[in-house]
């Protein structure tokens, strides 16, 4: 097979030969793989970079013919970038990322990264089954977040591509070590990105153990559906399927109740701008999160996938819908963005300029008797599954 020089971004190769391009400030890159076409979808195989440690990174980028394009990178599972076209059929960046492999290795709050072993916060970083407590590295303080500073959000997956039909998708593999970050058990993992002819994300979870262990497994892309990231997502209008919220002390911990959302900032079953309550001064939820940095209680937990939230841009008129099994969703409106880190094209990410969906299970669960289990014993499988899907109106 040819190798070709091309530039990142570049249009997607379906016949190879040699070819050399140099774009002016963009760094050449070998694509180490023939572009693989479905139907309506293909998938391009090219080098990244290396590790601090040498190890080298790839990034595949999965393409469809109606503007959607998605690029994944095997350093964190990482989604470094997903344009999808606007109203006016205008492809644009959605999600926020880096330009390298360094800025991404350096401490950020886990843009676009697959989060494990769990998600979200475990209270004080201890847990304990069956009768045996386990320790996990505070790096939230006083808790234990995302699995620790050496989570899922920086290892480097091995990969696998596959096609059928009318999708292209990436199989991601890493086997978390017993006692890891302190989690028991060798834990298993695999992630299946899919991308679909119309324009839908699948994200597919699936993982074993040899030893009882909690888990709960996510995916942490910061959205700004304007593709102006420049300005705050204030103005995109939400709707999440959830009559109960779960409500958080002072650390963000869970208290252990579930609240009615009902005349609350919280209330997003009708679409709700995200700026028209979030700074209600006498929220004391509100407060505690500097904003949204909630888990919400979805609905119809009994049926599977089910629609779990949406996301609407009026000015670009792209719509995000969130579809998913689990039995919460995390709904962050990026308050600790702090203006600085890099944005890709100069400037930095401000106040407010991304938000996140994340499918899960709730935050301490390990610690909650009455919330619905992360436990995996041996000889169980963890599957679960959410869809993300771009549309415009």
């Amino acid at each position: 097979m040819n190798l070709v020089k091309r530039c990142v971004f570049g249009i997607s190769i379906l016949s190879l030969a040699s070819l050399n391009v140099q774009c002016k400030g963009e760094k050449k890159e070998e694509v180490t793989q023939e572009a693989k076409a479905t139907d309506s979808v293909s998938i391009v195989k090219t080098e990244y970079g290396k590790t601090e440690k040498g190890v080298q990174i790839d990034r595949y980028t999965l393409k469809n013919q109606k503007g959607m394009e998605v690029n994944i990178i095997t350093y964190g599972g990482i989604i470094t970038s997903l344009k999808v076209p606007n109203k006016a059929g205008k492809s644009e960046e959605v999600v926020i990322g880096f330009n390298s492999l360094e800025q991404y290795q350096k401490a950020n709050p886990y843009f676009g990264a697959l989060i494990g072993r769990y998600g979200n916060r475990i209270a004080k970083g201890k847990f304990t089954l069956d009768g045996k407590q386990y320790s996990l590295a505070i790096n939230n303080e006083p808790n234990a977040l995302h699995g620790g500073p050496e989570g899922f959000h920086r290892a480097v997956w091995t990969a696998e591509e596959a096609k059928g039909g009318d999708s292209a998708s990436l199989k991601l593999k890493y086997v978390s070590k017993d006692m890891e970050e302190g989690y028991p058990g060798n834990l298993t993992v695999f992630v299946t990105y899919t991308l679909n002819k119309d324009n839908t994300l699948d994200v597919s979870y699936d993982a074993t153990t040899d030893k009882k262990t909690v888990v709960n497994l996510t995916q942490h892309s910061y959205f700004n559906l304007s593709a102006d990231f420049t300005k705050p997502i204030l103005d995109h209008v939400i709707t999440i399927d959830s009559d109960k919220l779960v409500p958080v002390d002072a650390t963000l911990i869970p208290t252990g109740k579930l609240t009615d959302v009902t005349n609350t900032p919280f209330d997003f079953r009708k679409p709700t701008t995200v700026g028209a309550r979030i700074n209600n001064a006498t929220d004391d939820q509100l407060k505690k999160g500097l904003g949204y940095d909630h888990c919400w209680v979805l609905n119809n937990q009994d049926k599977g996938n089910r629609f779990a939230a949406s996301a609407y841009d009026p000015t670009s008129g792209r719509l995000l819908e969130v579809y998913t099994d689990q039995p919460g969703i995390q709904f962050y409106t990026g308050n600790f963005l702090d203006g600085t880190l890099p944005m890709r094209n100069g400037g930095t990410y401000a106040h407010r300029t991304g938000f996140c969906l994340e499918t899960q299970h709730y935050p301490d669960s390990p610690n909650q008797k009455d919330f619905p289990t992360t436990v995996l014993s041996p000889g169980e499988n963890y599957k679960t599954k959410t869809s993300f899907k771009f549309s415009v109106k």
